[in-house]
Order: structure tokens, then sequence, then C-alpha cells
């Protein structure tokens, strides 16, 4: 997925200093963000070494076909540009803007000798994907990267940037090389990947529901929202064009375009993690849109939140969105995840989800980067007065990593989703309450250890409130209760299903889980979405049973209800696990399930 507003493409700037290539998205969202996948072939690792360096005349030879070419600066520096853009939108997520990975979890592309000791290996592990364990400078790595949904001439070129950065060997890739690589590998075409890429069929349904696919969307969708009327939808994208929907008929036209309404402060690290991904609509039919921005323009860089709102309307729709509110930060070169949601509470104010900077409250020492943890206003909900003019952030709640979802039930109750870090606790369901602290960076689901070595000791005194256990018999609930679902199943979007909805669905949640891109306790965890029904224990305490409500599916983003007994899931892309290329752009599917008598 691309985070960019307009690139700010300073190539001389982004070569020199690779910490002006930008952060590291996260998932979902823990969301979130994004590397095209494919299906997995076999893959045969007994490949003889290759090395190469543009400035060096004499070229080692080795693997079949794949050696890295010299070429003149003119023709390079365009590959590069390309590359670098390819890799903001399909690499970064793991392998991150300088190269180095995730430690433990994503090997790192700088210095790597894995990558340059053999370049036929590399390239064919873009082409067809590469599951089992590998040793990177040393140190060993078992995942799994699916192929990446890219063509020939797009394969070269982001070899290219990867080869000429991070003090990398040099060199370039040729797309007649990768089409080599790619004859000899399991996908022999590119044809044959994008046939690898079909949509799922559509699961069956819950006793009581009726589902259809109402429309393909031609780009990946982050959101939904509308007026709750149930007749037009309205889709964002994480570059920040909306599209209609007109739910009797399935007919798309896009109304909103990024260029005319996006701004751009300071200067662009060109390479933003979450550009938009936050959408609602007020009660006049407003949209509110929430944009992210990194600026390197002075260190340390900063993360900038403009929300929009729209100021007029066009044959019904709102248009001509302008900036309403605006805060900054300090940015970081990894995990900020910054403001992931937006939805108006039954109060009639905004709230707003501004997710962790961090992991897990990590710090460092480089120059161009905060070196703190978290500050203030991130890891944390904001309630916003949307009657006032950029309006001052009101803390609702604290401790919170990436709320990527969050609603209300009819008592006015606030429960969030929220995506915890790469180590294995469980993703959580939580209970939202003015003045809470739900424990992040300290601790995790219901864990009494750190997670990591360098997580901060809590303040004296300070009080976490537990995310809501599941009692199962889904969800990853194994015999005993949980606190909340599997590990890196990445919940996203929830919705309240209301007495619109048959009998044993109402007063229940329903909640989109992206899917695990992290290989940890499962394989595959998530493509699905869960219903969870909440209930009070002996002791006053919420607990939920926790059901799979629609499974499975094409890493569902979002859920949202509109109009009576409907319910609208928003798929960001087609695999229906992890193994699978999201490259391709997803659909929204309806499902039906009026209640007797309405």
């Amino acid at each position: 997925m691309r985070y960019a507003l307009e690139w700010n493409r300073d190539l001389t700037a982004g070569l020199s200093d690779p910490a002006a290539l930008g952060p590291k998205a996260s998932v979902l969202l823990g969301l979130f963000a994004l590397l095209p996948l494919l299906t997995p072939v076999s893959y045969a690792a007994e490949q003889t070494a290759v090395s190469s360096n543009l400035t060096t005349p004499a070229l080692p030879t080795g693997a079949p076909g794949v050696t890295a070419q010299s070429f003149m600066p003119a023709e390079l520096a365009p590959r590069l540009e390309r590359g670098r853009d390819l890799f903001v939108r399909n690499c970064f997520v793991c392998h991150q803007f300088n190269g180095q990975g995730i430690p433990g979890v994503f090997p790192p592309l700088a210095q790597s000798d894995w990558l340059t000791g053999n370049l036929e290996r590399a390239v064919k592990a873009v082409l067809q994907g590469l599951s089992g364990e590998i040793a990177v400078s040393g140190k060993k790595y078992n995942g799994a990267m699916p192929a990446m949904l890219l063509n020939d001439e797009e394969v070269a070129d982001v070899f290219t940037y990867v080869l000429n950065n991070w003090d990398n060997t040099g060199g370039a890739v040729s797309s007649a090389q990768v089409k080599g690589v790619r004859a000899r590998s399991g996908l022999p075409t590119f044809e044959k990947l994008q046939q690898a890429s079909a949509y799922p069929p559509l699961p069956g349904p819950p006793a009581g529901f009726t589902l259809r696919e109402l429309v393909r969307l031609p780009v990946r969708g982050v959101r939904l929202t509308s007026d709750g009327e149930g007749r037009v939808l309205y889709v964002l994208t994480a570059d920040g064009d909306v599209f209609r929907v007109e739910t009797e008929t399935g007919q798309i036209r896009q109304i909103l375009w990024p260029k005319a309404y996006l701004v751009t402060r300071g200067k662009d690290v060109g390479g933003l993690t979450f550009t938009t991904v936050g959408m609602a609509m007020d009660k006049e039919k407003r949209l509110y849109i929430a944009g992210n921005q990194q600026d390197i323009s002075q260190p340390p860089v900063q993360n900038h939140v403009t929300i929009y709102r729209t100021t007029a309307f066009s044959g019904g729709d709102p248009v001509d969105p302008r900036p309403w509110f605006w805060t900054n930060y300090p940015g970081s070169p990894a995990y900020i995840h910054a403001v992931e949601h937006i939805a108006f509470g039954p109060d009639g104010f905004l709230y707003v989800g501004n997710g962790a900077r961090t992991d897990a409250g990590q710090t460092g020492t480089s120059s161009t980067w905060y070196g703190g943890g978290e500050t203030p206003i991130t890891a944390c909900l904001w309630r916003l007065d949307p009657k006032r003019e950029n309006p001052p952030i009101d803390v609702f709640a604290r401790g919170i990593r990436n709320a990527y979802g969050f609603c209300w039930n009819d008592r006015g109750e606030m429960v969030a989703t929220e995506n915890g870090p790469d180590a294995d606790p469980e993703e959580e369901l939580n209970l939202i309450e003015r003045g809470k602290h739900y424990g992040f960076p300290y601790t995790f689901a219901n864990w009494k250890k750190k997670a990591y070595r360098h997580t901060p000791d809590a303040p004296p005194g300070l009080e976490f409130t537990p995310p809501i256990p599941n009692v199962g018999p889904d969800g990853g609930f194994d015999g005993q209760p949980i606190y909340s679902f599997d590990p890196h199943s990445c919940p996203g979007g929830i919705a309240y299903l209301g007495n619109d909805f048959p009998e044993g669905y109402r007063d229940t949640f329903l909640l989109a889980r992206f899917g695990n891109f992290i290989r940890s306790v499962k394989d595959s965890a998530g493509f699905d979405v869960l219903k969870a029904k909440l209930r009070r224990n002996a002791e006053g305490k919420y607990e939920a049973e926790v059901h799979t409500f629609l499974a499975p599916l094409g890493r569902p983003l979002d859920v949202h209800v509109s109009g009576k007994g409907k319910v609208y899931i928003l798929e960001y892309s087609r695999p229906t696990d992890r193994t699978g290329s999201y490259a391709l752009p997803g659909r929204i599917l309806e499902l039906s399930g009026r209640a007797k008598g309405s």
C-alpha cells in the first residue's frame, strides 16, 4: 500500500541519508500498511554466490543469468526513483525505509549477504515467494515472504534501488534478467502470477443472513462510512481518494482526489506512513478525513496530523475538504501508527485514535529522529469538539497502542480493538472509559512479564485496565480464557448490531480481523469477521463470548452498519490466508439479516 501525499522526490537527499526515506508503517492495520504477496512455491536455495558493484569494471559471476550490470548515471537516476516508489508501496512495512528490517522478525536488506551474495536466489524469492529458515548476516530468520505482484521492469527497478542504498554493493538489474529468472521459477510468467490472484469465493453466511458481493474496488480501500440510511457508502483509500458506492446497484465513482485537498507541511519525507486511514460522517453529512504526514524539514522529524472536513455539497455528496484540525509531534522511522480511526460518539464529539510511535516504548539515538518513547498525545484516544475550529485535544484514555477500530453500543459504552507488538501477546478488545490507562507500553494482554528487555518500568501507582477476556469458543480461545484474540491477527474495524438484526445477533459486536503477517502461534490467524457478545461475570466485569461470524475473507479491514439489518464488509485485498498476494484491490460485501417484522 502506498502511503504518500504528493511525492517529494529529493533523490539525492534520499540516497545520501537513508533516514530521509521515511518510517515503517504499522500493521492495521497493527494496520494496517503492507507488502504485496502471492502463494509461495517451493524454493530451491542451491545457488552460487553473486556480488556486484556499480563502479567496479569486473563484476564476479555466479548464479545463472544474474550479475549486476553497470549503467550510465543518466539511465540509473530514473530507475532509482521508480524503485524507491515501488519499495515504499511494497516492501517497507517489513524491511523498513532504512533497510534494517525488524530484528528477529523480518531480515535486513542493508548490507545483506543473503541478498548481494546471490542475486538469482534473491530475485526468485520476490517472484515466487520464500519460506523456511534462512541466515542473513549471521542471524537466522524463519518466516515467509509470498511473491510480489510486480512485473519484470518493476522487480528490476526495486532491486536496482536496493542495491544502491544502505551501503550495499551497487549495480543494476535489468528487466530481461528478471524475465529469465521468472521463466525458471514456479510462476514462469507475470500473467500466471496475475491468474493466481483471483477473487475468492464468497463464504457461507450465518443462518438468518444473506451475503452478496456489492462492488469490486478499483483500488484498495481502508475505511467505510455513510449517513446510516443504507443508500450510499463512501470508501476511503490510504492515498486520500474517496469513492461513492450506491448500495442498490453497486455503481461506484470517485468524488474526492487527494491532490485537490491534502496539505504538505514542511518537507515530506517521500514515503509516508498512513496518509489517510480515518474517515467519519457527522449528522450534517459532512465527511471528516484524517491524514498523517512526516516532515523532515528540520530534526527531529515531525508527524503532522491533519483532519479535513468537507465544506460543500455537489449532487448530494460532500466535497471540498479543507483542514479543520492540525497538530504535530515527533515522528518515528519505524512504528509510527499515528491517527488510525475517527468516529463520532453518542455525545456528538469526534473521537480520534492516535496510535503509538513505538512498538513497545523503545528509545533511540538518531540525530534525525526523536530518541524518546511516547509523547503526551500518542498511544491514546482524543476527544474533539466539532463545533470549534482546530479544537484543543482532550485526551480521553491512555495506554492504547493502536485502536484501529472503536464504536459504541446502545448504552453508550465504547469498545475498541487494539493490535499488539511484535512480541506475541494477544490482540486486545477493550472497554474504553474516560481517564483509564490500558497498559501500553508497560504491559500487554494479561502478561505479568515484560514484552522486551527495553520495556520501560511503569510509573509508581499507575493502574491498568485489562482487556476484555475471550471465553470462547473462537478467536484464539483454546480451552482457557485469553485476552482477547490470536496474536498478530490484526483486529480492525468494529460495528455494533442493534434491534434491526435477527435474534441472537442483537446487542453484539462484529469485528474484522485483517490477518497476520508475522508467523507466530498459527500460520494464519484472522482473515475473518468475529461476533463478540459481552456479558458481565460474577465480578461484574465484562467478558466476551466470541464466535466466528464469517470466514474466510480477503484481509477484511472494516465493517460498517448502514440501513436496517445490513452490514458492509470491506475486503482490503483477496487472499484468505497469509500466503496470498494483497497487491490487488478487494471488494465490498453486503450482509443482510433483517429482524422479524422489520
